[in-house]
């Protein structure tokens, strides 16, 4: 089992039935003190009109850079034009000219990075995750309530797991663990494919840690990367 040791004590495990299918990086982004939103909000426009010129024209089934997600949902027997990988319904919205919804900085930065990076982002509240957590597949009956939408079902799917259950996967991240004005620390879980490169995920991991700080005030105080090429 692949894992990693949160500040505060906790473990990160990727389990063994998840294999070697799965790479994520973690970190944990402390002291949430958000900021003037303007400047995030004009960052994000001007990142969809440049994703709006670079694929004007393709269906986002043909965009190059939407196949990792979908990769990584297809190694779990997970259809992804069924239940689409958050990266994926975002830049879709974005395709269409519709703008992002604005539901404060903490999110908004996140869906920026997941637009960046065209990979699904999990977002939870630190202080809302109970025990340790991990990566695996889900069981009959796993379920939990999402954000404005109805329970999400992740039966032999890709999930984050806590002590009192599921709170996270690819598409949907819980109203149980969601951030909101009183939040202090995040956590935020990058996944893309075992076969995603190491380096670009540290990448990854660095730009969250920059954007959140420029945008949400936070500081990182915690990194790791799992799964193959990663190191705790």
């Amino acid at each position: 089992m692949d894992t990693a040791r949160l500040p505060d004590g906790r473990l990160l495990a990727i389990t063994p039935g998840v294999g070697s299918r799965l790479s994520c990086g973690a970190l944990v982004l402390a002291g949430v003190s958000p900021g003037d939103p303007e400047p995030l909000v004009a960052e994000t426009g001007d990142l969809a009109d440049a994703l709006r010129a670079r694929y004007a024209g393709r269906e986002p089934s043909g965009i190059e850079g939407l196949r990792e997600a979908r990769d990584l949902y297809k190694s779990f027997g997970m259809d992804p034009s069924r239940h689409r990988p958050s990266s994926e319904a975002l830049l879709r919205r974005v395709l269409q000219g519709k703008g992002l919804y604005r539901l404060g900085n903490v999110v908004d930065a996140c869906n920026l990075a997941s637009l960046a990076f065209l990979l699904p982002i999990g977002m939870y509240d630190l202080a809302r995750v109970r025990g340790d957590i991990e990566l695996r597949i889900g069981a009959a009956g796993d379920v939990y309530p999402g954000i404005r939408k109805d329970e999400v079902h992740v039966a032999d799917r890709l999930a984050l797991f806590d002590a009192e259950g599921p709170f996270g996967s690819p598409s949907s991240d819980s109203l149980r663990t969601s951030t909101d004005g009183s939040t202090h620390d995040v956590l935020a879980v990058v996944m893309a494919t075992g076969a995603y490169p190491a380096t670009a995920m540290a990448a990854h991991v660095e730009f969250m840690a920059d954007l959140f700080a420029r945008h949400c005030g936070t500081r990182m105080t915690w990194k790791a990367l799992l799964g193959p090429g990663g190191n705790a």
